[in-house]
């Protein structure tokens, strides 16, 4: 019984929250989410990273292991995504983004923290630190077919990485108003992402329900099965392995759907929203479960 109350506990605040933002676009149909999403970029995302990584007693090699784990996770969701999109006969270069960048960062790091605490947060920002460094690289080089070293350049999240990253490294700490500052900001984010997630679920048209269903498949799936594939070639346990085990489980990021609506044309923009909100959805119940295994097996 108690590990149903944990899993009550870990999942209400960010479901109500993402409720919240559904009925307030539901309320508003015409509200705009531009603040939340530019806020987040260069001041939300970056803070968190530092704060929950500076605050979490992650050390810099197991910042870096779970950095490498994530690659290898990314490359089994890119060709499990190529095998879907050849499958649906879709473009599988500008669609593939949904595969292989889930929702880490706005949904994830939360899950993650209501689930294993600080340190918990910590692991679930080292392997978001991936995603936001590829929606700004790889993603984008998808979306437009070609690749942009300015983008990377001009990303506050890609200096906080390398700020974080140092002070791992050299075993610095971080100062206290620094601290204090980045976690305001860090979880204003959280809460404001989470409502513009329920927002974007209002707002956002699935176009092909049954290709959209076959690719959130790809998504939510496979995605914990190749986490827990890993979680096992890699021998990994503990709360470590639960994070990316829940990570891995996350539906397609919302920023997927942005950064292709700026550089891709309008069917590749629809197709992708569709995916973003037939993901998220099915992960209303498949959430669940991950995190349950996650608490049971990997505590």
């Amino acid at each position: 019984m108690e590990i149903y109350i944990k899993l009550f506990e870990v999942l209400f605040p960010v479901f109500f929250i993402v409720g919240i933002g559904y009925f307030l676009g539901k309320k508003n149909p015409k509200i705009d989410t531009s603040f939340i999403t530019n806020y987040s970029a260069n001041f939300g995302t970056p803070a968190l990273i530092i704060f929950a990584v500076m605050t979490s007693g992650l050390s810099y090699n197991m910042f870096a292991d779970y950095f490498i784990y994530w690659l290898f996770a990314m490359f089994f969701f890119a060709v499990t995504g190529i095998i879907f999109l050849v499958f649906l006969k879709k473009d599988y270069s500008r669609e593939l983004p949904p595969f292989i960048l889930p929702n880490t960062g706005n949904m994830g790091i939360p899950i993650c923290l209501f689930a294993y605490g600080t340190a918990g947060m910590g692991i679930a920002a080292a392997i978001s630190a991936v995603i936001v460094l590829l929606h700004f690289t790889l993603n984008i080089f998808l979306a437009s077919k070609k690749f942009d070293i300015f983008v990377i350049i001009k990303s506050p999240s890609f200096y906080a990485i390398l700020v974080t990253v140092a002070f791992l490294y050299f075993e610095i700490g971080m100062p206290t108003f620094v601290l204090n500052t980045v976690m305001l900001l860090g979880y204003a984010m959280i809460v404001m992402i989470l409502m513009s997630l329920g927002i974007a679920l209002t707002q956002l048209k699935v176009f092909s329900l049954k290709n959209s269903i076959i690719s959130s498949i790809g998504r939510v799936i496979f995605g914990p099965i190749i986490g827990f594939f890993l979680i096992k070639v890699f021998n990994l346990s503990g709360f470590a392995a639960g994070v990316l085990l829940i990570q891995s489980s996350m539906p397609s990021a919302i920023l997927t759907y942005l950064i292709a609506s700026m550089y891709s044309p309008k069917k590749i923009v629809d197709n992708i929203a569709s995916t973003v909100v037939v993901s998220t959805i099915m992960s209303i119940f498949t959430v669940p479960i991950i995190v349950f295994i996650s608490l049971k097996f990997f505590s």
